[in-house]
């Protein structure tokens, strides 16, 4: 027996779909980059587990940044005036030979330091581990 369609199912069945353009975004370039190494990730596998032989091994594959963890930022920064030139390597080593000679403290428990630094004065402050604070002539 013939099933009568309606006029709403007809409808639905002949629905076109369009392609709707995709935007190029950051999140779907992510996914389409760890799709890439997932795909180069898995014959590197597959290679490895089908060969026997010693001679042959397969190059472990490179894995991408996991989403959600953190880049370390690197600073660099120079302190110019009056002729002289300090880096923040330099300002930091300063402050932990203050923390070792002049305060007589193991170089082990230096944790942190904050400097800042005044060129005007041709000084810095220093705050170390949070509790010690000082200057220093720069």
């Amino acid at each position: 027996m013939p099933t009568k369609k309606t006029a709403a199912t007809e409808a639905a069945t002949e629905v076109k779909t369009t392609p709707v353009k995709e935007e190029v975004t950051k999140e779907t370039a992510k996914e389409e980059t760890k799709k890439a190494t997932e795909e180069k990730a898995a014959p590197a596998k597959a290679a490895k587990t089908t060969k026997t032989t010693k001679t042959a091994k397969a190059a472990p594959a490179k894995r991408g940044r996991k989403p959600g963890s953190k880049t370390e930022l690197k600073v660099s920064m120079n302190v110019q005036f009056g002729g002289k030139s300090y880096t923040t390597d330099d300002l930091v080593k300063i402050a932990k030979d203050v923390w070792k000679y002049d305060l007589k403290q193991k170089v082990a428990d230096f944790k942190s330091v904050e400097l800042y630094v005044k060129p005007e004065d041709g000084m810095a402050y220093y705050v170390i581990n949070g509790k010690e604070a000082g200057s220093f002539y720069i």
